[in-house]
């Protein structure tokens, strides 16, 4: 049984001020009201020996780094949602990285997009992938599809501890998911 969780992995993916507070500029509807059921995912991990990877935007101030979509948010004078050292980017109150930890920086939906995530996780010996944050639709679907096709034996989202942002959304795309993937 100690083998299973050293070679699992909890990815908490955008838990940042941006994504979460009212006043977040990217503001993901159901995101506070998951962020208890993060912080108790996060302690069960610690207290199985979990590896907890945080997955976190932190894009350039000027914009020069996110999707093309998203460089209108970044004009001259006004910091972006998740600039790098910005308030927006820091985790939410509650969730803190601790030692033995891991963080990766993304700039786009999925966390193995342009990341070293896949080869970290290969280097620890993981094969089990369990997920929590925001939002659905994006980050949380195109990381889970990118861990299927890296052939991670298990890959599973904790529901209750992912939000879109819409409750909608948010079951539709679950429920599609459960054939493809683990749901806890």
């Amino acid at each position: 049984m100690g083998d299973k969780w050293k070679q699992t992995a909890l990815l908490v993916i955008d838990m940042q001020n941006d994504f979460i507070l009212e006043d977040g500029l990217m503001r993901v509807d159901g995101g506070e009201a998951i962020v208890p059921n993060v912080i108790k995912a996060v302690e069960i991990a610690r207290h199985h020996g979990v590896l907890v990877v945080w997955v976190v935007r932190e894009h350039d101030p000027l914009g020069r780094d996110v999707e093309l979509f998203r460089r209108h948010l970044y004009s001259s004078g006004k910091v972006g949602p998740t600039s790098k050292g910005s308030k927006g980017a820091e985790l939410v109150d509650g969730l803190v990285i601790k030692e033995g930890d891991y963080k990766i920086v993304k700039t786009r939906f999925s966390a193995f997009f342009n990341t070293h995530l896949h080869s970290f996780l290969q280097t620890e010996g993981i094969k089990s992938l369990v997920i929590v944050g925001v939002q659905t639709p994006n980050c949380i679907r195109q990381t889970v599809f990118d861990a299927v096709a890296l052939d991670y034996e298990n890959v599973s989202v904790i529901v209750d501890a992912t939000a879109a942002a819409t409750p909608d959304v948010h079951v539709d795309l679950n429920a599609r998911r459960r054939n493809n993937c683990g749901m806890i």
